[in-house]
């Protein structure tokens, strides 16, 4: 098996797990959100220090958190990925994960304008289609059902500028997922014990599936981060979006939750801009890799 097909393999496993984790937060539906929160940095951190520990790499991780610089900068992205994960495991637990799964398809297309505002970087005509579709898409929601997709947009954007902060990080994704999370479990620590427990007291059950929240956290993380480094950039856009179509199925076929027609006129639109979207990355991928192998004159 080439390293490009392991490369899929991974990225497919890494999007399964995200799309499916809204079926893992369910069960814990009966706990507010804020517990669940806090055990998912607490054991996400335990896992994720573990790995570095079994990699011999726990002295880069103390060398970061020694660096005033980088954790200023790690600090805004433990803000909006911890707002991320509370907001995705209340939106499971209020049932709108169909909008949660709004908010991944629209976030790509949230990055991108964002590239172009913090870095400069050019839009193509397909982008900017993809955009305009998009926003029409939220529009057409706001409007529909008389109140703006706030969970969908709040997923979106708060991603989106993770991933800003990300890029600024010259530190290896392991390493600043863990900086990130440890900088939290003081936070989440604090929540525990003032809620007795954090949920972790109610049953054996409980317990166990919020310790299972670590490596659920960690595993995909580290499956994409292998798939990034083996499958071109186009492919790895176009496979991410495996993860919000699984979340949409899970809420709608499962979960039963209530597909309006105001809903299905604001899918068309974002799955109409995923589409142009994607061929857009692919197009540019390819043409990337049959420049990069034309000969030199």
């Amino acid at each position: 098996m080439s390293e490009a097909t392991k490369g899929v393999f991974a990225m497919i496993a890494a999007c399964s797990i995200w799309g499916l984790s809204g079926l893992f937060y369910k069960l814990l539906a009966h706990v507010p959100p804020e517990q669940v929160l806090s055990h998912r940095i607490l054991w996400s951190g335990v896992f994720f220090a573990s790995v570095l520990a079994v990699q011999g790499r726990l002295p880069q991780l103390i060398e970061v958190l020694r660096d005033w610089a980088r954790v200023r900068v790690l600090l805004l992205a433990t803000a909006m990925i911890s707002l991320n994960w509370f907001i995705f495991i209340t939106s499971i637990q209020i049932e709108r994960a169909t909008e949660a799964s709004l908010g991944y398809y629209i976030f790509p297309l949230v990055s991108v304008v964002l590239g172009r505002l913090f870095f400069g970087e050019q839009l193509s005509r397909a982008q900017i289609l993809a955009i305009g579709l998009a926003a029409l898409a939220v529009v057409l929601l706001t409007y529909g059902l008389g109140v703006a997709p706030w969970i969908a947009l709040v997923l979106g954007i708060s991603f989106a500028i993770y991933g800003v902060v990300k890029k600024r990080l010259d530190t290896g994704p392991v390493v600043s997922v863990t900086a990130e999370v440890l900088l939290l479990c003081p936070l989440a620590l604090l929540v525990i014990a003032v809620t007795g427990g954090g949920g972790f007291q109610n049953s054996w059950h409980d317990a166990a599936l919020m310790m299972i929240s670590g490596p659920l956290t960690g595993m995909p993380l580290i499956l994409f981060s292998f798939a990034a480094r083996r499958v071109a950039l186009g492919s790895v856009g176009v496979l991410q979006y495996l993860n919000p179509t699984l979340q949409a199925f899970v809420a709608s076929f499962i979960f039963g939750e209530l597909f309006t027609p105001w809903h299905g006129a604001a899918f068309g639109l974002i799955w109409a801009a995923v589409l142009i979207f994607s061929f857009g990355a692919l197009r540019k991928s390819r043409r990337s890799v049959h420049d990069a192998q034309r000969p030199a004159l």
